[in-house]
């Protein structure tokens, strides 16, 4: 007769330990940005994301007050990665023009999970003018629209910086800024990873139209593509996260 180890339930085999709250909840929000991005928020069925967390759906309100909540919250991490790239480009870059192509450039140096993120702050943006009778869900709304304040905010300040260097026209930091961002914000509505054009040359395109809205010479945009792609052996963004497809 075959001898069962000690602790274990008349031989059937042990749960795999828990883990922490936090790793579950980065799970959560892995899961429920390639949801979100790639069926789109409405589609997307709160119990089909803790199912593939191995959980029950009521285990989610541990980690999320609402399923908006959980939607709030990708969406301020985005906001926050954005900002924290913006500002370490335009630290090391002391030349304006420089750090303005390097950010450009940048935007589109993604993952395709980061590509999924990107398309539900696009879709979903307009939620966060909306206030939430919920508290925890009403605080991560403020914050992720305190977040798109910032960003536009920093991105204003620095256009103005280059309207007194002389390098961009003058003209109103905040249309103008709502203007590049919004021409890179109509990539998400329809590029999903796979698609026929390569994220590369949707981003040398777009980049291009910025640069020429911003008095700039489109020829920037691809030289630095291109020099991108040389520095790393032909590929043009960062390698795809594994199952983020």
């Amino acid at each position: 007769m075959q001898q069962l180890n000690p602790g274990s339930r008349t031989g059937s085999q042990r749960r795999p330990p828990r883990l922490k709250p936090g790793v579950k909840r980065e799970q959560i929000l892995d899961v429920a940005t390639r949801y979100f991005g790639r069926y789109g928020y409405e589609e997307t069925k709160w119990a089909d994301v803790a199912a593939s967390v191995d959980i029950g759906s009521t285990a989610l309100y541990h980690y999320f007050q609402s399923k908006q909540h959980c939607l709030y919250e990708i969406m301020s991490n985005a906001l926050a990665d954005h900002h924290q790239r913006f500002d370490r480009i335009v630290g090391v870059n002391a030349d304006w023009t420089a750090a303005l192509v390097a950010l450009l450039v940048d935007a589109f140096d993604l993952t395709d999970q980061e590509v999924h993120r990107q398309r539900v702050v696009v879709a979903q943006l307009a939620r966060v003018g909306i206030p939430s009778a919920f508290p925890r869900e009403e605080a991560a709304r403020a914050a992720t629209r305190a977040r798109v304040r910032d960003l536009e905010f920093a991105w204003g300040t620095f256009l103005a910086r280059g309207m007194q260097q002389g390098v961009v026209p003058e003209s109103d930091p905040r249309l103008l800024t709502r203007a590049v961002l919004g021409l890179y914000n109509s990539v998400w509505h329809w590029y999903r990873p796979g698609e026929t054009f390569t994220l590369a040359g949707v981003g040398q395109f777009i980049v291009s139209r910025q640069l020429a809205v911003l008095g700039c010479s489109p020829d920037l945009a691809v030289e630095s593509f291109r020099n991108r792609a040389d520095s790393r052996g032909g590929l043009g963004v960062r390698a795809a996260t594994a199952g983020g497809a």
